[in-house]
């Protein structure tokens, strides 16, 4: 048996001799394998699902989970007073529109959570937008007015990336070592940030899940709270291993296979040609699951309006990385191109812009070391491959504006650091220089900044009265004047 077989062997009996104190709860002695015995054993204390992030997803989440049976209670968290206000003067219903259908549902909590600027990874403050409203100390924490202080033992976030950190500035108090917190968002690298700026202490950090959702969903113009659902799709979910458990950057060992043959042992994958030896140890995906864990996974299988589906750790990642790469390329080039998905189709210098960028990603992914033991990752990764997905989806989507364009176009705050970014840090990390993907960054963040100002400058101007020069016009915002000739 080869070293790393037995270290998988090692860690399964390790694992199965120390579940029940992983697990850390009062009838932890008396676990059985059986799934019903589990959950008599050790009941989940709050059943309440707290959503962050109330856009078209988080809607579209909420409405969906208060339709099963049995519905889980459902708190809305919202980040401003006005947009709380708005809930509580309308019915406080969640509107689904699937194929000129509207269908309605109610029986939503709503709580306020006022984000927390950050700068440079430390909290400085309100977010601009915010009202000032008075602030109370609780031992070192900042409790706002209004705010909740009840524990969270849920919590789904569906806030673009780049607001994640300042959302959960806003309830990091109300979450414990047993909260759980699934994260939907675009791009990767959203986890290690939370883990350095908000939760950097391993033993009080929360669980943590991720989700992938392939569904298509806009605002819908004739109401608030209503969203369209335009098109079907999936929602991919996982556990991610606490750092308890595992390392983060520790490779993921091979599932063993099993022959339908009599007296066949497991067969186990071949072990990588050449390892790095400055790669951490591999170590298995299996680990015991908290109740609260296992209980946000099922409420959100049992969702039949999601089409949720649960994987492993490992299988997880490689779906992750495989829409990282559609995102890093149709959606950078159709910001600077300014057009819809299929414009980077039937046109050579396109493609031979997207296959150098290619060619960078899929060196750093396939250098990972997460993925050193998983089989076929050489392949699933080849540059050829990644080109064939990626020219299906922008086929596939060719009439869409992808969100990075609609972000940029209004001058907000894209999520390229978290998408072409990652490939970049983890590219650094592995001595990798990806020349292409950051020159595709700073172009990006110019254009936005570009339409930023060009928003800012455009303010309204009108005709001063009859006799004052041409040149000089009155500014309706703020009252501004022309300057006289005693301050000129």
């Amino acid at each position: 048996m080869t070293s790393w077989r037995k270290e998988e062997k090692a860690a399964m009996d390790e694992e199965s001799l120390n579940a029940t104190d992983t697990l850390d709860e009062p009838f932890a002695e008396h676990t059985s394998r059986d799934t019903a015995d589990f959950y008599r054993n050790q009941p989940v204390v709050d059943r309440r699902i707290h959503i962050m992030g109330i856009g078209n997803v988080g809607s579209f989440i909420a409405y969906a989970l208060r339709g099963i049976p049995n519905p889980p209670p459902v708190s809305l968290i919202f980040p401003r007073w006005e947009r709380l206000k708005e809930w509580t003067d309308s019915p406080q219903k969640l509107t689904l529109i699937t194929d000129g259908n509207a269908e309605m549902q109610g029986g939503y909590d709503a709580e306020l959570a006022i984000p927390r600027m950050r700068h440079h990874g430390k909290e400085v403050g309100l977010v601009p937008s915010s009202t000032e409203i008075a602030v109370g100390m609780q031992g070192s924490i900042n409790i706002l007015e209004g705010e909740s202080t009840e524990p969270i033992g849920s919590l789904i976030i569906c806030s673009k990336a780049p607001y994640v950190l300042q959302g959960l500035s806003s309830v990091k108090h109300r979450l414990h070592k047993d909260s759980v917190i699934l994260f939907l968002q675009n791009g990767m690298g959203i986890v290690e940030e939370v883990n350095q700026d908000i939760f950097p202490d391993p033993a009080t950090r929360p669980h943590y899940m991720l989700g992938i959702n392939s569904h298509g969903m806009h605002t819908s113009p004739d109401g608030q709270f209503a969203t369209v659902h335009a098109g079907f799709g999936t929602i991919s979910l996982g556990i991610l291993p606490h750092e308890r458990d595992r390392r983060p950057d520790s490779p993921y060992l091979p599932e063993p296979k099993f022959a339908a043959k009599k007296d066949k042992g497991p067969m186990y994958p071949s072990p990588p040609d050449e390892l790095n030896p400055e790669y951490p140890p591999p170590s298995s995906a299996k680990f015991p699951f908290t109740p609260n864990q296992r209980y946000l996974l099922r409420t959100l299988l049992r969702t039949p309006v999601l089409s949720a589906a649960a994987f492993s750790p490992p299988d997880l990642l490689q779906m992750q990385l495989d829409k990282l790469v559609v995102n890093c390329i149709i959606n950078p080039l159709t910001v600077l191109l300014d057009a819809r998905n299929g414009a980077i189709l039937n046109n050579y210098a396109l493609t031979r812009t997207f296959r150098l960028l290619l060619s960078e990603i899929s060196l750093v992914i396939r250098s990972l070391p997460e993925l050193q033991y998983i089989p076929n990752v050489q392949q699933r990764f080849d540059p050829g491959r990644l080109e064939t997905v990626v020219v299906a989806v922008a086929n596939l989507t060719r009439d869409n504006v992808s969100s990075m364009l609609a972000d940029t176009r209004k001058g907000m705050q894209t999520e390229i650091d978290y998408i072409n970014g990652w490939i970049v840090k983890r590219g650094e990390e592995l001595g990798i220089k990806c020349a292409m993907n950051y020159m595709l960054i700073q172009l990006v963040k110019g254009k936005r900044l570009v339409i930023q100002h060009d928003i800012e400058e455009s303010v309204p101007f009108v005709k001063g009265k009859e006799g004052r020069a041409d040149s000089d016009l009155t500014i309706r915002e703020g009252e501004a004047k022309a300057p006289s000739e005693e301050n000129s």
